[in-house]
């Protein structure tokens, strides 16, 4: 079974864990604008941490399509003060830092991240697996084409989830020959996908498998469900909790949430289903 190694801790994956997102950002597409002071951002992740996350994810950069660009400037000054006053606040919390630039990356493992999680695996900032591979930091790798700003142009694919995984293919062994030890891998549920596009991969997600690497995911209230639904994102907490499941029994090890109480609700229950056959 994989481990993840954070600041010198070795993290079990044998029972899947929950990432809580945290994301500091005005545009985000579903609370964005709600964790700017840092007083909120303390909130959440006490709430988070309390109620069973491993990981705290902190994100300065709107990935949603269509989202505006941010400056690296910008996104420092988002990133770094939360995670200075979440790490004083909670010394113990491990932090994984939501960006794909390299600099970024570094700047916030320097600040006590302990993990980066790239939305662009690479292919925004060609230093970021050097850069990853220096920290030696586990590097969350998320499929994508183009970029947040047109990503919905690309979604000509001859079959999407071996398209997927021929593109993880070659981020594993371009991370083996850096040097990267702990690589998790995640399918980018609606970056440059179709809404069937994103059920396919759910459907065949247990092919992930033959990476051998932990595999996350990140679904949580996105547009394949609530408009699967005919609801809001605010809306879309009962079907993301439907998928969590479904993405548990094929085999995930990480799940990137919004809410966090309800995911370890999943991770159980799944959990218990598994030891009881």
């Amino acid at each position: 079974m994989y481990s993840l190694n954070c600041k010198g801790t070795l993290i079990d994956l044998s029972t899947p864990r929950v990432m809580g997102i945290i994301n500091v950002t005005p545009d985000s597409f579903y609370d964005g604008g709600k964790t700017m002071a840092i007083r909120d951002i303390l909130v959440q992740a006490e709430q988070m941490l309390q109620q069973g996350a491993t990981f705290l994810d902190i994100g300065g950069y709107s990935s949603r399509p269509g989202a505006d660009d941010v400056s690296e400037t910008d996104e420092l000054e988002r990133v770094l003060p939360a995670i200075e006053a979440i790490l004083r606040e909670f010394p113990k919390a491990l932090i994984s830092i939501d960006s794909f630039r390299s600099k970024i990356a570094r700047k916030a493992v320097a600040h006590g991240a302990c993990m980066v999680n790239d939305i662009s695996g690479g292919h925004m900032d060609k230093e970021m697996i050097k850069t990853v591979a220096g920290l030696q930091v586990p590097y969350v790798a998320m499929h994508m084409r183009g970029t947040p700003q047109t990503m919905t142009q690309h979604t000509n694919y001859h079959q999407v989830t071996r398209d997927v995984l021929h593109y993880f293919s070659k981020i594993i062994s371009e991370a083996n020959k850096a040097g990267i030890n702990d690589l998790i891998a995640d399918p980018g549920f609606g970056f440059s996908k179709t809404r069937t596009q994103n059920f396919t991969l759910m459907n065949e997600l247990e092919l992930f498998q033959q990476l051998e690497i932990p595999l996350l995911v990140g679904i949580s209230r996105k547009s394949m469900i609530y408009k699967t639904l005919g609801v809001s994102a605010k809306e879309a907490l009962n079907g993301t909790t439907a998928l969590h499941s479904i993405a548990l029994l094929k085999g995930v090890h990480l799940l990137r949430v919004h809410d966090v109480k309800e995911a370890m609700e999943c991770v159980r229950l799944v959990s218990e289903l598994s030891d009881a056959q």
